[in-house]
């Protein structure tokens, strides 16, 4: 059957189609919604893990047991997987195991720009380049087939527009495969040195045999043109070329991206009189080219940021340019802000107001560092807000540990603060950290955690109670707060700041967005009593505005939390 499919839904329905039996994952945009599709396939045992470390450990177990499996994560997500993927390459796998990540060139939601291939190389598993959906199914069956026959996990690589693109795919049905069986086998899988010494050469010859296949796949394609220019290229780049030079050009599409073949490149190379590589992010397959003693031009012509698009390569290899509509100037910016009635804003307001230093996290909160709250000093990766407040109040010690907290949600306190919140314990700075718990992921689109009570199909789950948690992390200050108690947030972050030892601030309610949260009347101005002070701006809620020198509240998006109502000082607001 044809269907036009999301590229993240395609991957899932590959997934199901190869007989896959089990997925855990870490949300995370662009490749969150490949596992929420896969969860849609009852066939198939479907996960929100911790973190991504954890999503990858238990799909090797899924795989060393006999079943096909596969962890999804976008590409900073790898950094937190990499541990057990370098060593899953030298221990090989029983059944087939697919760890699929989705990169963001142009960091549309992310907070670097890395390129996933990097890992591939680094770790010598093969990797896999979609460039639509169609091949994002086709290529998570050849991902397995691979996986099996050269005992390897596969990464298979997306991007935004992959994922986040449709195109036509054709389904077919379910592979039923047996659970392979599971055999003892310790120098295989127990990787002490004595037997990793003996796995690494299998790991080099293995590479040896996959730069043969590489040669040969259905994978990598040639298609012969105009042969004046030849493109070497993958993934989306693919798309741009063909839509720039229609047939006029001779194109090497690679779909096997980790290892690079050799001969096929230079075969193609010898057919064109000039060869150029349009590849996104680094420079790799370029390197290749020219470690193979070819002459090649890419980054001197492309840029080594960003996403490319169909203006940039005809531009560059110049091409007339197709200028789209362009938006009058004058139009407002609108950056990114938390929502009307968002339960961070108040804590963050408290924080703004006491003049804290702020070490943030990764998540919807971030926006906490967004005018006029502008409260977060630090963004740097998940979980990074504990260890990093530790880290400042042992370097600054007195000046700093009654002034600066960290702030990180109860998803982002799961994947990876819990260790930073023991080593507070443990080493004993004098840190204050606020947990943000609005009881769901919320950045990537309302996800379960284990701190939810529910899983990824919103059955009851095992449920961790923070409260707890934080005290047998040895924390003995643990106290919870309604966010929408302004003073409560007030007198919480001044007196746990000025406990002499370390403390946790949990602040709960509910995502304001959540289908189960009951939203109160929105509220009203009296403009009789508005004095213009424009205080209740401070709090940055789009629900706010002025007009004609008065507060005004837009119905359409107040949701009734009463923060603004406790804010202003002249009672201009009535709920």
């Amino acid at each position: 059957m044809k269907k036009l499919m999301l590229g993240n839904a395609a991957v899932a329905r590959g997934l199901y189609e190869a007989g896959c039996g089990l997925i855990s994952s870490y949300p995370g945009t662009p490749s969150t919604e490949i596992t929420e599709e896969a969860a849609k396939y009852d066939e198939m045992y479907s996960e929100w893990a911790p973190n991504e470390k954890v999503a990858v450990e238990v799909a090797f177990g899924a795989s060393l047991a006999g079943m096909r499996s596969c962890s999804v994560m976008k590409h900073v997500g790898l950094n937190v997987a990499a541990d057990p993927l370098y060593t899953a390459s030298y221990t090989g796998v029983n059944a087939g195991m697919i760890i699929v990540v989705a990169d963001d060139a142009g960091m549309h939601s992310s907070q670097n720009e890395q390129d996933s291939r990097h890992y591939a190389i680094a770790s010598k598993v093969p990797m896999l380049e979609p460039s639509d959906s169609s091949e994002a199914l086709e290529f998570v069956k050849n991902a397995y087939d691979i996986s099996e026959q050269f005992d390897t996990p596969v990464l298979l690589k997306m991007c935004t527009r992959i994922a986040h693109s449709q195109s036509v795919v054709e389904t077919s049905e379910k592979v039923e495969l047996p659970v392979k069986p599971y055999e003892k086998n310790i120098p295989k899988y127990v990787m002490m040195p004595g037997n990793a010494k003996r796995r690494h050469p299998f790991v080099e010859q293995r590479t040896r045999d996959l730069i043969a296949y590489a040669e040969t796949t259905a994978l990598n394609r040639v298609e012969l043109g105009d042969t004046k220019l030849g493109i070497i290229t993958s993934s989306t780049s693919y798309q741009y070329a063909r839509e720039v030079f229609g047939e006029e050009v001779s194109i090497l599409k690679l779909g096997l991206v980790n290892p690079l073949p050799v001969k096929l490149i230079k075969d193609f190379a010898e057919k064109v009189d000039k060869l150029v590589v349009v590849e996104e992010l680094d420079s790799i397959i370029e390197d290749h080219c020219k470690q193979i003693g070819l002459d090649v031009t890419g980054k001197d012509l492309f840029p080594l940021e960003g996403e490319f698009s169909q203006s940039l390569i005809a531009e560059k290899l110049n091409m007339p340019v197709t200028t789209g509509i362009k938006l009058d100037d004058d139009i407002p910016q609108r950056p990114p802000v938390m929502c009307a009635g968002c339960p961070h804003r108040s804590m963050f307001y408290a924080l703004s107001k006491n003049k804290v230093t702020v070490m943030g996290d990764i998540g919807c909160y971030t926006l906490g560092a967004v005018a006029p709250l502008s409260s977060i000093d630090l963004a740097l990766c998940m979980g990074a807000s504990v260890s990093s407040v530790h880290g400042f109040n042992k370097a600054l010690g007195k000046s700093s540990e009654g002034k600066t907290v960290a702030v990180i949600g109860d998803s982002t306190f799961m994947h990876s603060g819990m260790t930073g919140l023991a080593n507070i314990a443990y080493n004993q700075s004098n840190s204050t950290v606020i947990i943000l718990d609005n009881s769901i992921t919320g950045m990537t689109g309302h996800q379960q955690n284990p701190t939810t009570g529910y899983n990824i199909k919103g059955d009851p789950a095992g449920k961790i109670d923070l409260e707890k948690l934080c005290m047998a992390l040895g924390i003995r200050r643990v106290r919870v707060v309604d966010p929408y108690d302004l003073d409560a947030c007030n007198n919480a972050v001044k007196e746990e700041l000025a406990a002499d030892e370390p403390s946790v601030i949990i602040s709960r309610r509910p995502c304001v967005l959540l289908k189960h949260v009951k939203n109160n009347p929105p509220l009203t101005i009296d403009e009789d009593k508005c004095k213009s002070c424009k205080l209740c701006m401070k709090l940055g809620c789009p629900a706010i505005s002025m007009k004609d020198g008065k507060a005004t509240v837009d119905a359409t998006l107040c949701v009734g939390c009463n923060v603004c109502e406790q804010l202003c000082a002249c009672n201009a607001f009535q709920a």
